[in-house]
């Protein structure tokens, strides 16, 4: 799969607002995002199949991305009426997990073994199986870039795009990891 022309078609076909080149040396897989998770703010950790500790310790995630070589790193952007507009931000990150949803589907028909992170807890099921049951839709579920201990800011910044577009404005970051 050509990365120039998935970056183009992540813009104009998937109407992504930033498409560009993940850079792989970015990738690092920080225990301090992890304890982040562990906070469990979202209400994800220890609930999700696709959120710690259910998608795998950091050595087992480090060890299964050894063989990507490069990366799409993609971004929706919403534009706040004020930091208070909570649902500008949830129609952004809505927003970004359909239009990601879209694009793993595409890039899988070419790549089956590409590696998707979302932005933000797999919500395929109202009600994740995790613990007591495998996952219904492992083809669906996605983990976070979070879940995979990545600080999304710095991946973003060593990938060449920004993370901060400035006041009142929100960017959810998702990648995939090709062969």
């Amino acid at each position: 799969m050509d990365l120039q022309t998935l970056i183009k078609d992540a813009k104009e076909r998937f109407g992504f607002e930033e498409a560009g080149a993940l850079n792989v040396e970015a990738l690092e897989f920080l225990p301090e995002v992890r304890q982040m998770c562990a906070a469990d703010r979202c209400r994800s950790f220890n609930r999700n199949w696709s959120c710690p500790p259910g998608c795998g310790t950091l050595e087992e995630i480090a060890e299964r991305v050894k063989p990507y070589t490069r990366g799409i790193l993609v971004q929706s952007i919403g534009q706040l009426e004020d930091e208070f507009d909570v649902e500008t931000m949830m129609e952004t990150e809505h927003t970004q997990k359909a239009r990601f949803a879209q694009l793993v589907e595409y890039v899988r028909s070419k790549e089956p073994d590409c590696i998707p992170m979302a932005a933000g807890a797999c919500q395929v099921c109202k009600k994740c199986t995790y613990p007591d049951a495998p996952c219904r839709f492992p083809e669906k579920s996605i983990p976070s870039m979070e879940a995979y201990g990545l600080f999304v800011s710095k991946v973003c910044i060593q990938s060449g795009m920004k993370y901060n577009y400035g006041k009142n404005t929100i960017a959810y970051s998702s990648c995939i990891l090709l062969k």
